[in-house]
């Protein structure tokens, strides 16, 4: 992913790329419950772009998961003590999001054209909490930890992109 900037050159703050990053996994997770639906209504042909887009999706929200955990959220925490209690909960739902992202990637890959009806609500009924519990996250994250993420001046950040600002495309 490129560094967004703004029309005067200006690098754009740390925060409003977070929430860029957000918007695509967003409309990532819909593209996969409309392959879902897809292989839902019969279109089996649609099994491969189904599974490809679980595992980039999984990959990714994995990547910027760890990428917060592992730097976003120390620099934050070391610089805003005062967010500590956030941080921490956000980091204990990159816990929760990880197991729901390996029963998904279970069960996707279980899915198959002889799949019954009931095998893939199960696959929607995943998804549909994986949906709530992501929208709910970035929410809370976006109000928590943007404007702090918008203070930082970190030109290390901004030569080598951190993970938690990558996207795969």
């Amino acid at each position: 992913m490129e560094t967004p900037s703004s029309s005067n050159g200006r690098l754009t703050a740390f925060g409003n790329q977070l929430v860029q990053v957000h918007n695509w996994l967003r409309k990532e997770l819909a593209r996969l419950h409309d392959d879902l639906g897809s292989v839902a209504a019969g279109r089996t042909e649609r099994l491969r772009d189904l599974r490809a887009h679980c595992l980039t999706f999984c990959s990714a929200l994995t990547r910027h998961h760890t990428g917060e955990d592992g730097g976003a959220f120390l620099v934050l925490a070391e610089k805003f003590p005062e967010l500590r209690p956030s941080l921490e909960e956000l980091a204990h739902d990159h816990d929760v999001v990880t197991e729901i992202l390996e029963r998904l990637e279970e069960l996707v890959a279980g899915v198959g054209p002889e799949s019954r009806a009931d095998e893939i609500l199960h696959v929607q009924r995943e998804l549909d909490g994986l949906t709530a519990i992501m929208e709910t996250h970035f929410r809370y994250e976006e109000k928590r930890i943007v404007e702090a993420l918008n203070s930082l001046d970190m030109p290390e950040w901004q030569d080598a992109k951190p993970s938690f600002l990558l996207k795969s495309h």
